[in-house]
């Protein structure tokens, strides 16, 4: 098979993203510098080995969609260090429901605040409003109050690989470096992608980080078309 028949293939997109992937987590887990997160490396390396190839990103999905499909498993995977650690969570509701109504406020403030500045397009406000939380809730969303859910899609993965990457350097600085305290923010903060990096520490850094992915989403969506409404009005 030649190159161009390989890249056109189903087999190049899910080879080409799991060995890059995994690639990136071992130069990660060697260096464990916060730039060389392997979600962070993995999206550079594949969009340059595309340019590279000049593989088009329909071509690509063929195969990586293949990976995307095992994301909706691995969201409700998440249930189980949660169920684990439901009694130690539970016991903090009152904080992290206060918690996650004031981090989603501030979360869609600070994602619309420097459109409303610029003055930038309503389209781009509607779609930034939800980007801290995970793609299907944040393009449901975005599509209720007139945003464009490709653009809200990428940026929901460029915070969630800042959240990772820089999230627990920032959380160390305060002096939250594990526990509930962490894992909430950063799944509050950066989502599914936070989460996974939560896990990292612990499991009930990961169990919180996945209560507040779940917390959060359903806040942004109650709240996200209020306040673009607020906001702009009109809508």
């Amino acid at each position: 098979m030649s190159l161009a028949g390989f890249a056109a293939s189903p087999l190049f997109g899910l080879g080409v993203t799991l060995l890059v992937y995994a690639g990136a987590k071992r130069l990660y887990a060697r260096v464990r510098f916060f730039l060389l997160h392997p979600v962070l490396v993995s999206i550079a390396v594949i969009i340059a080995a595309l340019k590279l190839l000049d593989v088009d990103y329909a071509t690509y999905m063929k195969g990586g969609g293949i990976v995307a499909f095992f994301l909706a498993p691995a969201v409700v995977a998440l249930g189980l260090p949660l169920y684990r650690q439901l009694k130690r969570l539970s016991a903090q509701a009152l904080p992290l429901a206060a918690t996650t109504l004031f981090a989603s406020v501030v979360g869609i403030l600070a994602s619309v605040a420097p459109v409303l500045l610029l003055g930038g397009p309503r389209e781009l406000l509607a779609s930034l409003a939800p980007k801290s939380v995970t793609t299907p809730i944040a393009i449901v969303v975005a599509q209720q109050i007139g945003g464009l859910p490709s653009l809200t899609a990428a940026a929901v993965v460029l915070t969630g690989v800042v959240g990772a990457v820089a999230g627990p350097l920032t959380l160390r600085l305060i002096g939250i470096a594990e526990g509930i305290a962490f894992g909430y923010a950063m799944g509050t903060a950066s989502h599914g992608i936070g989460t996974a990096r939560a896990l990292e520490t612990g499991e009930l850094e990961g169990a919180a980080s996945s209560l507040a992915l779940c917390m959060n989403g359903i806040a942004t969506a109650v709240l996200a078309p209020w306040i673009v409404r607020v906001l702009v009005g009109g809508l």
